[in-house]
């Protein structure tokens, strides 16, 4: 039993604090799975199993996939979280594949929701351990006495950083880092970056991005109806992001605002079912899962380089080579992200050295990879972006009549995602 895909969508991708700030990730999650089970033409009651990916948790409801699941779908059926950072909603879809292979399921929507303007904000340990003394203390005076330790300092709220907890390096910064070792010039990630916003207004204005997104109909009155982007510059220029400092190395570095991806808020969900069946009862695909593949290098080395492992492995598995790929869709954490994974996808040395291979992997031409640009213009809400990778890929493959596409995303811990669909 082969996993297709046969329909998905995904909220307006929001800079955090704008249109969604008021909505949490279960609320966004929703919004995405309902419309995703109607676009497939299946019945809610037709789901065996729900995947959801997010990376910044809600402490008081860690399973979102569940929460998201009973507001929708008939209340039997399971329902389970996962977390594998910037590249959940692609854990979620390979796990939904998973349990059709094996013979678990035959119909599982996945996906993935953030809502970044929504981070956890927790408190000193100092003051969490008087907390939690207080409340179990049985008299006033102990329940006083908990607090007596306290500072004005422990008082101070604590703030999540986007960084790794191995070596307390930020993404950023290890982009800007990724730059140097690399030799990623300014003027190419600028040139990406404009490439990036460049698509995304094309394919807006054209309505090939809009057709995939879910509108969210805002509450309390829900009269404020949001269907589209609000990260795409198609103002931009490159005078204007040459003229934007350097941010992680004010200095001597080279990465930017306008050539890093934003704080976004946003949902994908995609409808992952049993081939077979599908085509049995008359519902045709938009694509197949062929293959996939994960890797991970050292977080203090190159950090988000992982993808360069993972393509050539998931290619192996499909029974392909970086020729067969029609198109390709490279998550933008950052512009030098993206330009030391196409770096070391087209060096002989980079294969020889670290894949064990004679001949580089290569990759396809620019022309073929995010032709609708990518999360530097679109916004990355960390949960989600991989579903809305995948739901484009599988569109634009069906309007250029593509029959093999490449997914890759990079993720904070040193990890790398690639996938392969297939159209037949």
């Amino acid at each position: 039993m082969k996993a297709a895909i046969v329909a998905g969508c995904r909220t307006p991708f929001l800079r955090s604090g704008t249109g969604l700030a008021d909505l949490s990730a279960i609320e966004l999650g929703k919004v995405v799975l309902r419309d995703a089970v109607g676009r497939s033409g299946l019945k809610a009651d037709q789901v065996d199993h729900v995947v959801f990916g997010t990376v910044v948790h809600d402490a008081k409801a860690p399973n979102i996939a569940r929460e998201v699941g009973l507001a929708v779908l008939p209340k039997t059926i399971p329902a389970v979280t996962v977390s594998r950072a910037c590249a959940s909603a692609n854990q979620a879809i390979c796990d939904a594949a998973m349990l059709i292979e094996l013979g678990q399921a035959d119909v599982v929507v996945a996906g993935g929701a953030e809502s970044l303007s929504r981070v956890p904000i927790t408190v000193s340990d100092k003051l969490s351990k008087s907390l939690v003394e207080a409340s179990t203390a049985k008299t006033l005076g102990r329940r006083v006495a908990s607090f007596k330790r306290i500072r004005p300092r422990d008082l101070v709220p604590v703030a999540p950083a986007i960084a790794e907890p191995t070596t307390g390096e930020t993404m950023g910064a290890a982009a800007e880092r990724m730059a140097k070792e690399n030799g990623i010039r300014r003027e190419d990630q600028d040139a990406w970056a404009l490439r990036s916003h460049r698509l995304a207004a094309a394919g807006t204005a054209d309505g090939r991005l809009t057709g995939e997104i879910a509108p969210v109909y805002v509450p309390p009155d829900y009269g404020t109806v949001l269907g589209g982007d609000n990260g795409i510059r198609p103002d931009t220029s490159l005078d204007a992001l040459a003229a934007l400092p350097p941010v992680f190395d004010r200095r001597h570095g080279s990465v930017t605002a306008g050539t890093s991806s934003p704080l976004t808020d946003g949902a994908s969900a995609l409808v992952v079912v049993n081939g077979e069946k599908a085509l049995a009862e008359g519902i045709p695909p938009l694509g197949w899962i062929r293959s996939w593949a994960w890797a991970a290098v050292d977080p203090a080395a190159q950090l988000l380089q992982g993808p360069a492992w993972a393509a050539p492995r998931a290619l192996d598995r499909a029974g392909l080579s970086m020729k067969d790929i029609g198109l390709m869709e490279m998550h933008e954490a950052f512009a030098a992200q993206v330009l030391s994974n196409l770096q070391a996808l087209s060096s002989r040395a980079f294969a020889q050295k670290e894949l064990g291979r004679s001949e580089a992997v290569g990759h396809p031409e620019p022309e073929r990879i995010n032709v609708m640009g990518g999360s530097i213009a679109l916004g990355h809400p960390f949960g989600a972006t991989g579903g809305r990778i995948t739901i484009t890929m599988l569109h634009e493959m069906a309007r250029r009549n593509v029959q093999f596409g490449l997914i890759t995303v990079c993720a904070a811990g040193g990890m790398g995602f690639a996938m392969v669909v297939e159209r037949r």
